[in-house]
């Protein structure tokens, strides 16, 4: 009796991982641009056993063009991390509460721990790897150094991210519009006053680009 019950626990656990990996991946299709459920259904087998277990991705990140096969459920956080190799953005909450994985798509700041990966199809992606120059840090990452805007480092990269972004939005005009539009990133070593320092001082020379 107990091998018999051990196995139905084991049959019925199979099918709840299968369950939750097909309507995960269903969620995923219904936001994934048609031209990918396209190709996806053109690779099926015959029964559709596969269940889109990946779809093309054509996508831009810092300027470098990729050509990749994504899993629909795969957030633009972890294709960045973990098969792109750009760890500069940070997993830090993975519920959009942090914004230490913010990063740019199409110019716009975006919580890529909440974006899909699918949904980047055709797009330009900027990491804080992307932002410096060659050798040359950008504006803004000068900032933050010169106004010690980071200690334990964690949150830096979603924090500059967000503070490029803050500025181009036309949202840096005065402290408290800094501090409104910059809520979303959070540090917890509380550089809060040196961030805001940063921010104005890049407004002051100029913004950025």
């Amino acid at each position: 009796m107990t091998n018999e019950h051990e196995d139905d626990v084991l049959r019925a656990a199979h099918s709840r991982r299968s369950f939750l990996k097909r309507t995960t991946a269903a969620a995923a299709i219904t936001l994934a641009p048609a031209a990918l459920v396209k190709a996806a259904e053109d690779k099926l087998d015959e029964k559709g056993a596969e269940y889109f277990e990946k779809l093309p991705l054509q996508i831009e990140v810092n300027g470098k063009p990729y050509s990749l096969q994504v899993e629909p459920r795969v957030t633009l956080l972890d294709l960045l991390r973990e098969q792109l190799h750009l760890t500069g953005s940070k997993k830090g909450c993975d519920y959009g509460q942090c914004g230490a994985c913010t990063v740019h798509v199409d110019g716009q700041r975006v919580l890529s721990c909440l974006s899909l990966a699918v949904m980047q199809d055709g797009k330009k992606i900027t990491t804080i790897e992307g932002l410096q120059n060659g050798d040359d840090l950008h504006p803004m990452q000068e900032a933050f150094i010169e106004h010690d805007g980071f200690q334990c480092g964690y949150c830096t990269p979603g924090q500059i991210m967000s503070a490029v972004a803050c500025i181009r939005e036309g949202h840096a005009k005065n402290d408290a519009d800094i501090r409104e539009y910059m809520s979303g990133n959070i540090c917890r070593c509380g550089a809060y006053p040196n961030i805001v320092d940063a921010i104005k001082d890049v407004v002051k020379k100029g913004g950025v680009k």
